[in-house]
């Protein structure tokens, strides 16, 4: 007998019988092939990509240059370990991101394989180099879901449920979140008091701060802000880390985050679109710093591996040759102009913020108030994936609604997209 399922109910079937609930899934749909801006699921239906596998594909999905890279590169070998024989593509890639991240001292650069291990070999870095064994964090952010990860991320629901206890000497102080209070002096005031109250600046290693919130929902910290948390951090002898792991590579319009505010950190973690999709991430930071450690103190078996380091110059070739950069900036005014058009006939709209192409929505249910609505981003992302566009939500309470366009959309999809967006959310927000 014939099973009327489409092969998506069959997987998804599958999926609840053999992958276990902790692993959530944004939408219900399975990939059979993307392009570009454009991913197709298996049973035929296109989706314009507004999710890029959370802000991993800035260069879009199957860059032709990022394909032939690894192609290339499979031709000769997949993996060696490059603490047992090197290999020269990690030392090229380390080569160009030392020149491009900021600051005139010299830098040096670890390749690691996923985000929250970039953020864990950070604090190891900066705890030799300092001698000195606390954290400093901000609340509303995410580095990642192992043990270190979890107890510097300042979200409870969700990431770190029964999962504790957690690694001590990690605190947590306000990020300057504006619309929700938190200017950037009643935060730094936070700070100083942590620094009195709870852990004195002597034992800090490190404050790990994302210049732009990822999960936390798209939120900016000022540049005055940080331009006092490095004078802070300098004063004290405390290392700034730059978590750039959802803000890197262009997703701002420059190449980090971090640039917009004329700061320089001692360290920025990396991965997502570092490499085009393939698994890379990394620590760069001033040399001295980063050779704090003793040989044997860093790595990894597949830290570094040689495919995705090969897709990584190719994303910066592609960066270069396509002017991405540059594009960031030309989308990020057509998506702003747009949402803050849409803001002024849509009260639901509580804050458009971003910066460059990284642009979020914020939805309360009344603008005084500013009483989060969670149903309404819910609502809207299912009205959008049925109208053939994906999207995410972040923030503390999922009302946020974020926006990670590859960068390679053309115009044309960028302006249809906007327009079917903006009468969606009316209708949503009106329903």
């Amino acid at each position: 007998m014939l099973s009327n399922q489409s092969r998506t109910e069959a997987l998804q079937d599958l999926r609840a019988s053999q992958v276990p609930r902790g692993v959530s899934n944004a939408h219900p749909i399975f990939a059979a092939s993307a392009r570009g801006a454009f991913l197709q699921d298996i049973d035929g239906k296109e989706y314009l990509d507004f999710v890029g596998g959370i802000g991993v594909l800035n260069v879009g999905h199957n860059h032709p240059r990022v394909m032939q890279a690894v192609q290339a590169q499979l031709e000769h070998f997949t993996h060696t370990c490059f603490q047992v024989v090197m290999y020269e593509p990690y030392i090229r890639l380390a080569e160009r991101l030392n020149r491009l991240a900021p600051g005139d001292e010299a830098r040096k650069t670890i390749f690691l394989t996923t985000g929250v291990e970039a953020v864990e070999n950070a604090v190891k870095i900066a705890r030799v180099a300092t001698k000195r064994p606390a954290i400093i964090s901000f609340t509303h952010s995410f580095h990642g879901r192992t043990l270190m990860g979890m107890s510097l991320t300042g979200k409870a629901t969700a990431y770190k449920q029964s999962f504790g206890p957690f690694a001590p000497e990690v605190y947590h102080v306000p990020y300057p979140y504006e619309y929700r209070g938190w200017s950037s002096e009643r935060a730094l005031e936070a700070l100083r008091e942590l620094l009195q109250t709870q852990v004195t600046p002597d034992q800090v290693a490190a404050m790990i701060i994302e210049p732009v919130l990822g999960e936390g929902g798209f939120v900016v910290a000022p540049p005055e802000f940080l331009r006092e948390l490095r004078k802070l951090t300098s004063q004290h002898g405390i290392l700034l880390i730059a978590d750039e792991i959802q803000s890197g590579f262009g997703r701002t319009a420059k190449m980090f985050a971090i640039e917009h505010s004329g700061v320089v950190p001692d360290m920025i973690t990396i991965a997502k679109s570092m490499a085009g999709g393939l698994p890379l991430s990394g620590v760069i930071g001033r040399a001295d710093v980063m050779d704090a450690p003793a040989p044997g103190g860093l790595g990894g078996t597949y830290a570094g591996n040689p495919l995705a380091c090969a897709a990584g110059l190719a994303v910066l070739d592609v960066f270069e040759e396509e002017h991405l950069l540059a594009r960031a900036e030309e989308l990020a005014i057509l998506f702003r102009t747009a949402f803050l058009h849409l803001q002024s006939e849509v009260p639901a709209i509580g804050d458009v913020r971003g910066l460059g192409m990284m642009q979020a929505l914020e939805f309360v249910h009344d603008p005084q108030t500013k009483e989060p609505a969670p149903q309404l981003v819910d609502a809207i992302i299912t009205r959008a994936r049925d109208q053939g566009i994906l999207l995410l939500k972040a923030g503390l309470h999922g009302n946020v609604l974020r926006i990670l366009v590859p960068l390679v959309i053309s115009n044309e999809s960028a302006e249809q997209a906007l327009q079917t967006l903006s009468t969606l959310i009316r209708d949503v927000v009106k329903g």
